[in-house]
């Protein structure tokens, strides 16, 4: 049975609902679970959760869990990886310094100026972490949940040659979404992604094998409630014609056209972003009401007299279940483009259909991305190739050039601007920078 091991166990919720999920499986059900973090409390947490899931099940898996990186990654075949470096008052800069500027950012993990300089403080741990896999299980998948997805991704596939596929909730959530959208149960639904993390596009979608997307459109265009629950990706979709998978929030930061004037922020950012108010201010509230309040949550969980054991949707059990010898598994991962899209830079990360089995992992190649959506996904992709080597080579002028193409920083200031910008958030990120930059 395979050793799966997860980087940054403390992530309490997300660690306790895989272990559920993969446990379900007969071909993982006697696995062994490491579980690795740098929080002796948060690790204690998953540590209890685990074993009692375990003994719930009554499953033949083994636990094991250590603060030390090397002993948790030794002969693991899958290394799951949620991370966060730096606290919240590290990353707060990341959204308080750009609005200083008038760039209002909402959620700032994944693009644009937040999502770099996130890139710059994760990029390094994630590398280290491939490296270690490298010398203790250099035949395992990394399974990467943690943000900004493609350009961690795509630094560890630059600098080092373990495999590695980006996972997100975003292709699946979308997709029952839009199914809820039209009345459709999902299990008659099918469709094909295809673009980078946060912004890929549905290039069909499908009901019953019908295209569902006029569908899709009187509901919008007919339904006030839907559009309303989504206005910017239902703005993007009523303009370019395919809908993207992340949700409002996300993409009102990631262009030019809903964030760069208080009017515009307040008729398409402040109330329909579906699940948050889209407000700069919120996500920095929300993470410090977790900081203060982790542990009454974790204290309930364990308070329930009864734990469910049902199985869950989370992609990573179904992969390491497809590559153990169980059904075969199609998901959305982020993987280098090897002729898979063929009008996004050779090499960058993209995120398309995968298929898991015993073979290991077949990414399908979809062609060319349709025109309209061709130019915005092209220019992320390109810039973020431009940060993850500006971050990996510690040549802070690239960064700076990279944030400059940025579309919402763009929209908002000059030139002189966006390097002030940059200046005042290498300065709060100094212990984090390579010594190499310059």
């Amino acid at each position: 049975m395979p050793k799966i091991t997860f980087i940054g166990a403390g992530s309490f919720g997300f660690t306790r609902t895989l272990v559920r999920d993969l446990l379900t499986f007969p071909t993982l059900a006697a696995s062994e679970i490491a579980l690795m973090d740098i929080d002796a409390e948060r690790l204690d947490f998953a540590d209890r959760a685990v074993r009692r899931i375990v003994d719930a099940g009554n499953y033949p898996a083994t636990v094991t869990r250590t603060m030390d990186r090397a002993a948790a990654l030794k002969g693991a075949d899958y290394v799951i990886v949620t991370i966060l470096v730096g606290d919240t008052e590290v990353w707060r800069h990341d959204i308080e310094i750009p609005m200083r500027y008038g760039v209002d950012m909402n959620v700032g993990d994944t693009r644009g100026v937040s999502g770099i300089f996130r890139a710059l403080r994760t990029i390094p741990v994630m590398v280290d972490i491939a490296r270690d896999m490298e010398r203790y299980c250099p035949h395992a998948l990394m399974l990467n949940y943690t943000n900004p997805m493609a350009m961690l991704c795509r630094a560890i596939e630059h600098e080092t040659d373990i495999q590695v596929t980006g996972l997100c909730h975003s292709v699946q959530g979308t997709a029952e979404m839009l199914a809820g959208w039209i009345s459709a149960p999902m299990d008659e639904i099918t469709y094909t992604c295809a673009g980078i993390n946060h912004t890929a596009w549905y290039l069909d979608y499908r009901w019953k094998g019908a295209d569902a997307y006029p569908l899709i459109h009187k509901a919008i265009t007919e339904n006030e409630a839907i559009y309303n629950a989504e206005q910017v990706r239902n703005e993007m979709y009523l303009a370019l014609d395919h809908y993207v998978t992340e949700s409002s929030g996300h993409n009102s930061e990631y262009n030019w056209w809903f964030r760069k004037r208080p009017d515009l922020i307040e008729k398409y950012c402040t109330h329909g972003t579906n699940w948050n108010p889209g407000h700069h201010a919120y996500i920095l509230q929300e993470y410090q009401r977790r900081e203060q309040d982790w542990r009454d949550d974790i204290h309930q969980w364990f308070e329930q007299e009864t734990i469910d054991l049902a199985r869950g949707h989370e992609y990573a059990a179904y992969i390491m279940h497809a590559m153990e010898g169980g059904t075969p598994f199609q998901f959305n991962g982020n993987v280098p483009n090897k002729n898979l899209v063929s009008n996004l830079p050779n090499g960058a990360c993209v995120e398309v259909p995968v298929w898991a089995s015993r073979k290991g992992l077949e990414p399908v190649a979809v062609g060319a991305l349709p025109v309209q959506v061709a130019p915005l996904t092209n220019l992320y992709s390109q810039i973020e190739e431009m940060a993850v080597e500006g971050i990996l080579t510690g040549n802070r002028r690239l960064i700076y050039q990279a944030v400059a193409y940025s579309p919402l920083s763009a929209a908002v200031l000059s030139l002189a601007e966006i390097q002030q910008m940059v200046n005042d958030l290498f300065e709060v990120n100094a212990p984090y920078v390579l010594s190499k930059s310059s």
